[in-house]
């Protein structure tokens, strides 16, 4: 190739490129021009789907464009993740997303998506994981549950929403840092493992700390302990895991807002923005509260940190444990 055909590649190329970088600050100037959607893997109603549009209601004053929650359960969240991903990276679709996408990777095989293709946005929030048994029962602590399962391991239950559920997961990796076994039950959802619970059936369930707070405070269920690094506002008396013998120990439930690659740095940043100033409101810190969590403001990058931090964790006790989705 000649030099003047060489330069004339470069040339084309640069000029490609700047076109590019040109467009892109172009969509982010105008951005929001359309209404913006929020996928949801997980059905109406639940805790995902409420801070969800909790957070919509507040980012559609912010942004000035209707946004609309969408609801796409199924297949663990890979559904809404998958539907996220094939979008155009233009703030449009962003999705309100749990631990299960740093999961997932890990828990369905082949690996459904890669995380290079989500852009974390904010972290939204945190709910604590909680383990209860029933109100009458003898294994009434974290003291006693340890006492009784290295006495004899595997004697003790615990329910949870499914295989691979995150507060599957959370026991999972309590029985590892304990040193104890357990004997997982999975059920399709949390409330029919609760119902065993209070029938006898079970010993104990773990799941999220909103889920069991009716049954808690009609004296069928007791806290054992919230797996957080503090005490829940619903169950003020419930010990962490931590006060229970575990410094450091953390497994809670998280939120928050990712985006699919591609995104313009301006489109993320606004976005960011205006979660943050939804979190500082009093009505979504109140959400949280009444859920049990905290609202949890930060960076994206403490967020992508997370993320990075989730997966490797749950790739290394998936492997190790185990561990298949139902």
């Amino acid at each position: 190739m000649s030099t003047d055909a060489l330069f004339s590649r470069r040339q084309a190329l640069a000029a490609g490129l700047a076109a590019m970088a040109c467009g892109a600050g172009a969509r982010a100037q105008g951005f929001p021009d359309k209404p913006v959607r929020i996928l949801v893997g997980y059905s109406a109603g639940g805790a995902v789907d409420i801070i969800a549009r909790a957070i919509g209601q507040h980012l559609q004053q912010g942004l000035g464009q209707p946004v609309i929650v969408d609801n796409r359960p199924g297949a663990g969240t890979n559904i809404a993740t998958k539907a996220l991903i094939d979008s155009a990276p233009d703030g449009s679709t962003v999705m309100l997303a749990a631990n299960a996408l740093a999961a997932n990777v890990s828990l369905f095989q082949p690996a459904p998506y890669a995380l290079e293709r989500i852009v974390p946005i904010a972290l939204a929030g945190r709910v604590p994981v909680v383990l209860a048994a029933n109100a009458q029962s003898q294994v009434d602590s974290i003291k006693a549950l340890l006492a009784q399962s290295k006495a004899a391991p595997e004697s003790i239950n615990y329910g949870t929403p499914g295989n691979g559920s995150t507060p599957h997961l959370a026991v999972a990796l309590f029985e590892r840092s304990a040193g104890i076994r357990l004997t997982h039950v999975p059920y399709k959802g949390g409330a029919l493992a609760m119902n065993d619970v209070i029938a006898g059936h079970i010993q104990t369930v773990a799941v999220n700390a909103l889920e069991v707070l009716p049954h808690v405070k009609a004296g069928k269920l007791r806290v054992l302990a919230v797996l957080s690094d503090k005490r829940s506002a619903i169950f003020p008396e419930a010990p962490t895991i931590a006060e229970s013998g575990f410094p450091g120990f953390e497994a809670s439930v998280w939120y928050g807002l990712v985006g699919p690659a591609g995104m313009p740095a301006a489109v993320v940043a606004r976005l960011h923005q205006e979660v943050q100033r939804a979190l500082a409101t009093t009505d979504l810190r109140e959400r949280f509260a009444s859920a049990g969590g905290d609202a949890a403001p930060g960076s994206s990058a403490a967020f992508a940190d997370l993320l990075r931090r989730e997966q490797q964790r749950y790739e290394k006790l998936i492997r190790e444990a185990h561990i298949k989705p139902d």
